[in-house]
């Protein structure tokens, strides 16, 4: 009895470390991430073996792991940048990117947790900056944004690329220019507009008016055709032919005495 607890103390303490080597052992790593293991007395971070991935993983007790999220994120960013004629604009972007899953261990060793702020950004930035510099406002605010955000992608990703990480899309949101700037392209685009309005009417009445002197032209060479084609027999003996069926109706008494003016029959007394 006496032996009890003194074999009771020992076991406690060993269930209690052996409970913390096993919690220092094991590691859980959660959907949608990835884990880099640094080894405390290997050679740092491993770098040659592919990364932890979902799930449950145990390991040595003295080492570490650093957990990356594997999925898309989005960043979020507002610049300011200048046009190619020196005026501020302000620029709202997004940008979809992710760790390669492959370099997770290489982008830890090299860049950091905090590889948002010491590579993505600084990236975007930049090629922001060159790209919105080779446009004028009227352009940013008109016909290039798409323009734009394919170019700020391909030159984001250019940098990115060699850092570990994948940029899958870049989104310009808004472009935003000095309000006396907007105002002006705004009154130059409605001018255009009406102007491009009148041309368009007096298109059409140019084109009315030549339709309208092909059929007056059409029409006149026609009666020109028909009157020199009518001689006066030809008259004479439509004449005829028009007494001949009004001789014909039921509702017509017809006499015809002598003739008429240039031979045609003389009709009276037509009911």
């Amino acid at each position: 009895m006496e032996r009890l607890p003194r074999l009771t103390i020992p076991v406690i303490i060993g269930i209690v470390v052996l409970i913390i080597i096993i919690a220092k052992s094991s590691v859980t790593i959660k959907s949608g991430h990835v884990g880099v293991l640094y080894e405390t007395f290997g050679k740092g971070v491993v770098t040659n073996k592919p990364p932890l991935g979902e799930g449950f993983h145990l390991i040595a007790p003295w080492n570490r792991v650093f957990i990356y999220e594997a999925r898309q994120q989005e960043l979020s960013d507002k610049m300011q940048v200048l046009s190619s004629n020196g005026l501020e604009i302000k620029l709202d972007a997004s940008a979809w990117y992710q760790p390669v899953y492959s370099d997770v261990a290489k982008l830890h060793q090299e860049k950091g947790e905090n590889y948002l702020q010491r590579v993505i950004m600084p990236a975007i930035r930049s090629a922001a900056r060159s790209v919105v510099g080779r446009y004028t406002p009227e352009q940013l605010y008109s016909s290039k944004r798409d323009a734009i955000q394919d170019e700020i992608f391909e030159e984001t990703k250019k940098i990115l690329d060699k850092q570990y990480i994948q940029l899958n899309e870049v989104l310009v949101r808004d472009v935003t220019l000095p309000p006396t700037i907007k105002d002006a392209i705004e009154r130059k685009l409605r001018q255009e507009q009406e102007s491009l309005e009148y041309e368009f009417r007096l298109e059409k009445a140019t084109k009315e008016a030549e339709r309208q002197r092909i059929e007056a032209e059409g029409k006149a060479r026609a009666n020109s055709i028909l009157s020199a084609s009518i001689t006066d027999n030809i008259l004479k003996e439509k004449g005829i032919q028009a007494t001949v069926e009004l001789s014909k109706s039921e509702n017509s008494k017809v006499i015809v005495i002598g003739s008429g003016k240039d031979g045609l029959p003389l009709i009276l007394g037509n009911n």
